[in-house]
């Protein structure tokens, strides 16, 4: 199905040149790998390059998080560009013209995929006051409260703040975002500053929110590289797992087993902040109900409190609102997003980087390489050496970054491991360089310096680093 290159995606022909540079460039960066080791730090495993084992695409620019894999070709990349139009689609209130794309709401916090997602991308929180929080959003919580394992939400508002809404209905608030600035000092002098976050809910418009209810900040994650996590054996990442530290290093790893609505039984939770998600179905189909506000299969009714039913007309987009015929080429989109590859694995202070990265403790959690199995859906996927730098796993990262939310087998505290694959180019696709899940972290350097818990050793050894090191270990970040 031929289409015009998009702001989200390349066309067919960039696509297909893009292969031939992932041979051309994957050749030369096995024959640089194998011949630049040696002492100082050189590259061991000449795959690094590929970060996505042979779905990598090397490309630079705005859209370097858009592309197919480079593997997938044929009548195979069909449902991934028809996807990739349901993902850049903005739906609109119903009735419309456009059947298929209406149902929006009533209230929401974003008009479709791509708004939080922009470019397939990490979101950010908001850098002005007067700007709305679209691709930073608000589950609420009532602490010591639970339904089902998870935080239970307000009686009023439900789990999820919707800051937006279709004409004639209010949204159900506004959230002000404030910081205060923490400096401190590397032991060798040079000054940083942290910024720690407060949110302030504003002009409810439903009625009183609950007293004790707090905010649980998450920023939208990059969509790339997720079929080849979804790939990766059970057995092996639970083969990771040491609930009780007993290893000793500090850092104990553990699943989040979580509801598989597709399944009705309890699988391992691979996606989401806390691996709060089992499947790239169900978390495409869960950010349509709390995000965009549309029904699917797996959520047949839109996400609205026994209040806001009381006095908002919902508006009728059929039943779903999102049928098997969008929500299946979307998940084979997010399953086929390629990883961008490195630029730069024979650098000598990159290769320096990469020695600090294993010797201060980050690859504990940042698993650097792991194995997919096979998966007969997506041979293209299948038996590939990739790169993430993830473990997939719940990690303690303190009480700093705690949210008070417990999903499942995840508490306050604990995050998944965030995958680093693509983030040295995140400035150029997304615009910025916030992190971690809220978005606090203006550059790599505080995201460092705000892990605690099963982090704090690292984050500790980085701080005695020499500034020479630590612009070393920046600078492999970059190049991931």
């Amino acid at each position: 199905m031929p289409m015009k290159p998009s702001s989200s995606s390349p066309s067919r022909p960039l696509a297909a040149a893009v292969l031939v540079g992932v041979v051309l460039v994957g050749v030369l960066g096995a024959i640089v790998g194998c011949g630049g080791g040696g002492g100082g730090g050189g590259v061991d495993d000449p795959t690094e390059a590929m970060s996505g084992g042979a779905t990598t695409v090397f490309n630079t620019s705005l859209d370097a998080f858009g592309f197919p894999a480079a593997n997938l070709t044929g009548t195979r990349s069909d449902p991934f560009f028809i996807g990739n139009q349901f993902f850049r689609t903005n739906w609109v209130t119903a009735p419309s013209s456009t059947t298929g794309r209406d149902g929006l709401g009533p209230i929401f916090n974003a008009v479709g995929c791509s708004a939080c997602h922009l470019r397939d991308g990490r979101g950010r929180p908001p850098e002005l006051p007067s700007e709305k929080p679209v691709s930073l959003l608000f589950k609420i919580v009532r602490p010591g409260l639970f339904t089902g394992g998870v935080s239970s939400g307000d009686d009023v508002y439900g789990d999820q703040l919707q800051t937006a809404s279709v004409d004639g209905v209010d949204a159900e608030a506004e959230v002000a975002i404030s910081y205060v600035e923490e400096p401190g000092t590397f032991p060798d002098g040079t000054p940083y500053s942290l910024r720690r976050p407060t949110y302030t809910i504003a002009n409810p418009a439903y009625g009183a929110i609950a007293a004790d209810a707090v905010l649980a900040p998450r920023v939208a994650p990059a969509v790339f590289g997720l079929g080849l996590l979804a790939t990766v054996p059970e057995s092996d990442l639970l083969s990771r797992v040491d609930p009780t530290d007993l290893d000793q290093d500090g850092v104990s790893g553990r699943a989040n087993f979580v509801f598989d609505i597709r399944s009705n039984a309890f699988r391992l939770g691979r996606f989401g902040w806390k691996a709060n998600q089992p499947t790239l179905e169900q978390q495409a189909a869960g950010a349509f109900n709390g995000d965009v506000g549309l029904t699917t299969e797996l959520f047949p009714t839109d996400a609205l409190t026994p209040t806001e039913l009381a006095t908002v007309i919902e508006p009728d987009g059929g039943t779903p609102e999102v049928e098997a015929t969008v929500l299946d080429p979307l998940t084979f989109y997010m399953h086929t997003l390629a990883v961008p590859g490195r630029r730069n694995v024979s650098d000598p202070v990159v290769r320096r980087g990469r020695v600090l990265f294993r010797s201060i403790g980050c690859a504990s959690c940042h698993t650097t390489t792991l194995v997919t199995g096979d998966d007969p859906a997506f041979p293209e996927l299948s038996s590939q050496v990739i790169h993430p730098f993830t473990d997939l796993l719940l990690h303690d990262m303190g009480p700093d970054l705690a949210d008070g939310r417990t999903e499942f087998g995840a508490g306050p505290s604990e995050w998944r491991t965030p995958p680093l694959w693509g983030i040295g180019l995140q400035e150029t696709v997304s615009g910025h360089t916030f992190f971690l899940h809220d978005g606090r972290a203006r550059d790599l350097v505080e995201a460092i310096l705000w892990h605690g818990g099963e982090g704090q050793g690292a984050r500790d050894r980085y701080r005695l680093l020499s500034l020479s090191d630590r612009n070393a270990l920046r600078r492999y970040l970059e190049d991931l």
